[in-house]
């Protein structure tokens, strides 16, 4: 009968003790926001900090305070801005897409040991010791301090040559790398890119080349080989507009030392339809590289000199022009025959002939004006004989 009593008696006293936590939790509840929650499920949960937030659950907070923008997730790309935007009812910002790359090619078949370091594998810790033990300071130690930031695991240590390398389908452009690297060779840039500098060494010349073989040594021949103003020096080294490059690789193809990067394999090429090419020409005199071929009212054709810049398919008025993936090799010596102005015919007199026939009436006017500057000649050199 007694176990029976204390049954009830901590029944009732749950029941009792129950009723006042919904009670107290009612009366002090602090008020939520679904629109955070809603946020937070959208988020990939990955928390790697790479939004500038202490993780998702900041993120989310910011977010749905108004003080991120909706695509502040770098991980999520534009399928997580999209349903953000749409639980907070705005629109969606397009996002292009980066990715970490390893701005150095010093691994060591081209950048020589100065010694043998045998300390921690940290390149942090490497770096302490003379400047690295690369003989380029700048170049990638190799030890893997980006390996072990990454959260993602898309960089390992090429072993052979003890450099970083970035696997681009695995990087969620979250930035730890970068933030990691002691020497800043790893940087975010667009992923579409095809073109890039991989080289940050900001000296000139022998003092790069004696390093490193495939150093940028500030010729500044990418510069003058780019047609379109996407290039600009910047403290020795070449700096890429990307807005403006239009992946010709003419930068690239120019560079001695190949420290401009580019993927000639997945270089365009411009292929013309024939049966809807009207011979206008606008495609021709907008090419840079003379890599179309044809007469006005003619039908024109694309040479193996075209670098797929694009320039004449927008500025073709049918558009009958295509960009398409290029099955062989750039060949530069193609444009050679058009870029070359053909000399110009000479008259019997020695001046320039004239392209066309004059009409009888044509030529009795010129033959008029001739014998009437003739005549203001001869009467100037009359006066001045008879001053003298």
């Amino acid at each position: 009968m007694n176990i029976v009593w204390a049954v009830v008696i901590l029944g009732a006293m749950g029941a009792v003790f129950g009723a006042l936590l919904t009670f107290t939790a009612k009366i002090f509840a602090v008020p939520t926001d679904e629109r955070r929650e809603a946020v937070r499920a959208s988020l990939p949960g990955a928390n790697c900090g790479g939004c500038g937030y202490p993780g998702c659950d900041g993120c989310a907070d910011a977010i749905s305070a108004g003080k991120a923008p909706v695509n502040a997730c770098p991980v999520g790309g534009s399928e997580v801005a999209k349903k953000i935007a749409a639980i907070m009812g705005v629109e969606a910002e397009e996002t292009e897409r980066m990715v970490a790359r390893v701005v150095c090619q010093g691994g060591t078949d081209n950048c020589k040991a100065r010694f043998a370091y045998q300390g921690i594998r940290d390149c942090v810790a490497a770096s302490q010791v003379s400047d690295g033990y690369k003989s380029c300071k700048f170049a990638c130690m190799g030890l893997g301090t980006c390996v072990r930031a990454c959260p993602f695991g898309a960089i390992h240590i090429d072993e052979s040559r003890h450099i970083a390398v970035v696997d681009e389908d695995k990087c969620q452009m979250c930035g730890k790398c970068v933030a990691a690297c002691p020497k800043g060779v790893m940087e975010l840039r667009p992923a579409k890119q095809k073109v890039d500098v991989a080289c940050h060494n900001p000296g000139l010349g022998k003092m790069v080349s004696a390093n490193c073989q495939t150093g940028c040594i500030g010729c500044q021949k990418c510069l003058k080989a780019c047609k379109f103003g996407a290039i600009s020096m910047v403290n020795n080294l070449p700096k890429i507009d990307y807005a403006k490059c239009r992946q010709c690789m003419m930068c690239a193809e120019a560079c001695p030392t190949e420290a401009m990067q580019a993927l000639f394999d997945e270089r365009k090429v411009a292929v013309i339809d024939r049966d809807a090419c009207i011979g206008c020409g606008m495609c021709k005199r907008n090419c840079q590289f003379g890599a179309i071929q044809g007469e006005p009212r003619q039908k024109h054709r694309v040479n193996e000199a075209c670098t797929g810049c694009g320039v004449c398919a927008e500025k073709c008025p049918k558009k009958c022009i295509t960009i398409r993936e290029r099955n062989r090799p750039r060949d530069p010596q193609a444009a050679l025959e058009v870029a070359t102005p053909a000399p110009k015919a000479v008259g019997t007199d020695g001046k320039p002939a004239l392209k066309r026939e004059l009409t009888p009436e044509q030529q009795a006017r010129v033959a008029a004006a001739q014998a009437a500057k003739a005549a203001k000649e001869a009467a100037a050199k009359s006066e001045t004989d008879k001053k003298e």
